[in-house]
Formats: C-alpha cells, sequence, structure tokens
C-alpha cells in the first residue's frame, strides 16, 4: 500500500472545490501517497484535464466509485461529497478497516432525527452517527486522536465556534445572548453552476441568506451545548461576499460580569488556545482581515468588548476552504496517525 511508511489514501469526490484543496495539500504532504481519486461525473478523466495547473504533480485519473476497490488501496479515505451520500458510503469502508474522513454533514450530528429535520432524507445508522467524532480538533483533539469516522464541520461552523468556544466553556455570557454574523466568499458555494454565483450577480453586492432558518444554525448549537453544560439557542446569519475566498464571524454576546475588559478576555483566550498552533489570538485593539489565512490552516481571532453595552465583540476569520474545510481533516487525519497536528499544512498565506 504505497511507499515504505506513507499512508495510502484516497479522496471520493476529488473534483469539487474541496477535493482540489485536499489533492493539492497530500500531495505535499510528507507522511502520505494519494492513490485513488473517484466521483461519477468525472470518471475516467484525467484530473490534470479538470485542474491543468495541478498537472505538474497530479498525474492520476478519476475513477468510478467502487468501494472494495477503494478498500483494498487505501487506508484512509477523505468523503468530499454533496450532504446525503457519505452515509452509503462509510460503514463499508469502516468495516473493510478504513478510517474514514467525512467533509458533508452526514456524521456532523449525534442525533439523526435532528440531521433529517434539516437536512431531509432518510437515515437508518444512529449507531454510527453515535460512534462518529466531530472534527473540530481544537475543541476535541484527544476524542479524534481515538476515532475512525470524523464528522468534519465546515467553514461557518468551525469560524463561529471558535470564536464561542472560550466564551461558553468558562461561562462568561449570558444564555442565548450570541449572535453570530457571517459572511462568506463565494467559493463556500462549491464549484456547481449557480445563478447567485455569478460574476454579475455576486460582485459589488453583498447578500444575506437562510436568515432565521439557515441549517448550520443546529450544529453550531449542539456543540454550544455541549461546551457549555446546557441547552444554548444562538442568532446565526450568514452572509455571500464578492471574493473568492475567506470567511469572517463576527460574535456578539452579553458578559456575565460587566467588569470584564478587553486584556481580561484576550488573556483568556489565549490561554484557552495555547495548546492550539492553527489558532492565533491577536493583541489588544488588532482586528483580524480574511486576507491574513488566505491560504492557510490558521484561524485569527480578535476580541474587543464594549463597556457601554456590556457586550463581548469576537472577530474571527478563516479560509474557508482550508481550515474551513480540506486543511480541518487533514489536521484531523494527522491526530488520528499521531503524527504532528501541523504536519502537511501550510501558516504562511498568499499575500497580498
Amino acid at each position: 500500500m504505497g511507499d515504505l511508511g506513507r499512508l495510502s489514501v484516497g479522496i471520493v469526490g476529488a473534483s469539487g472545490y474541496g477535493g482540489v484543496q485536499l489533492v493539492r495539500l497530500l500531495m505535499e504532504h510528507p507522511g502520505v501517497e494519494v492513490v485513488y481519486l473517484g466521483g461519477n461525473s468525472s470518471a475516467g478523466k484525467k484530473f490534470s484535464d479538470l485542474y491543468p495547473h495541478l498537472g505538474n504533480l497530479v498525474d492520476l485519473t478519476i475513477e468510478p466509485i467502487d468501494l472494495d476497490a477503494i478498500a483494498s488501496r487505501c487506508q484512509a479515505v477523505f468523503l468530499s461529497l454533496p450532504n446525503g451520500l457519505a452515509h452509503t458510503m462509510a460503514q463499508t469502508l469502516l468495516s473493510k478497516g478504513c478510517k474514514v474522513l467525512d467533509l458533508s454533514a452526514d456524521y456532523r450530528f449525534k442525533n439523526l432525527e435532528t440531521y433529517k429535520n434539516w437536512y431531509g432524507g432518510e437515515r437508518h445508522d444512529q449507531e454510527m452517527a453515535a460512534k462518529a467524532v466531530y472534527g473540530l480538533p481544537e475543541l476535541y483533539r484527544d476524542r479524534i486522536a481515538k476515532a475512525e469516522l470524523i464528522g468534519c464541520p465546515g467553514c461557518y461552523v468551525t469560524t463561529s465556534l471558535l470564536a464561542l468556544a472560550p466564551l461558553l466553556k468558562q461561562g462568561l455570557i449570558e444564555p442565548d445572548t450570541a449572535i453570530i454574523d457571517a459572511k462568506s466568499g463565494t467559493s463556500g458555494g462549491g464549484r456547481a453552476a449557480k445563478t447567485n454565483l455569478l460574476l454579475a450577480e455576486a460582485d459589488n453586492s453583498v447578500a444575506p441568506y437562510g436568515v432565521a432558518r439557515h441549517r448550520h444554525t443546529p450544529e453550531i448549537e449542539q456543540i454550544c451545548h455541549d461546551l457549555a453544560g446546557h441547552e444554548v439557542m444562538v442568532q446565526f446569519t450568514p452572509h455571500l461576499m464578492p471574493m473568492v475566498r475567506g470567511l469572517l464571524a463576527t460574535v456578539y454576546a452579553t458578559l456575565r460580569d460587566p467588569g470584564l475588559v478587553r486584556e481580561d478576555l484576550v488573556t483568556i483566550y489565549t490561554a484557552f488556545y495555547r495548546a492550539s498552533p492553527f489558532v492565533k489570538v491577536l493583541p489588544s485593539g488588532t482586528y483580524p482581515q480574511t486576507k491574513w489565512p488566505c491560504g492557510t490552516n490558521l484561524c485569527y481571532i480578535g476580541v474587543e468588548v464594549d463597556i457601554r453595552t456590556n457586550r463581548v465583540i469576537v472577530m474571527s476569520v478563516t479560509d474557508n476552504l482550508i481550515k474551513g474545510q480540506a486543511g480541518q481533516a487533514i489536521q484531523c487525519l494527522n491526530l488520528i496517525m499521531g503524527w504532528e497536528e501541523t504536519l502537511g499544512l501550510p501558516r504562511l498565506s498568499f499575500y497580498p
């Protein structure tokens, strides 16, 4: 299975934006060898025909999705598929000894009734869903290291939860006062042709969507509940921005202690993320920009306190395709394999 000492990995759904980021990062990862790229609509095409700019390093053909063939060649499999497909494949791959990292929403929910209410479709794998580990390393590092099935969170949820986690874990905010105002680049909508993602539609325009009913809301609340130890409701509003990549989540919440000032919160956040190499808490008075993490697996967090309103304001930015998608999945793989968490993941951004 690949070079001695290197892990053989496959990617199902390799032709989308998440898939191509996985290919790019894994081809330069010293611990793995990419041996399989799979997809149905693009099967039979050379990967370099879809992405000519990667042809200098990637000489692989996209193959039909055959779970037996995948399991015979791969030790770990990334499922980079639309919601509702991964759960039809994961159990077979796991039973044949593969580690499975799912980038869709299929294994992010412990309760499949919640999944069905927000995503639809029939599910009959509650036991499997209960075994899956939520793939946010900064919160669940130890669980991920022992897991065989990972449900990796996406960009909005990752960026929002990294902003909220210290507040909830330390009990610093009033319950149900958290408001998440989030803005994403158009690549977060995927590669499929959609009218709202056309340049003529998205350029020079900012558009809210999924207002009061976005399906990331219950996922955020599920992890908030876990962190706080009680039910938590959040107000989440996403926006589409006229840029290709990047995500900003600005979180507002009412503080329990009116005596807390900005420097207190910076100290708390710095301590909370002291063992998290991909989270950078910024100095007092410095606020992050979406360009800063571009092309990296980093999350930059800035913290402010409005003494007048007794609210904390947390600003969190990521690259939606890396820390918000492919990079985070590889970070989870590194933990599963007992490798350095940062192995093969970029920490220097494209700038400007």
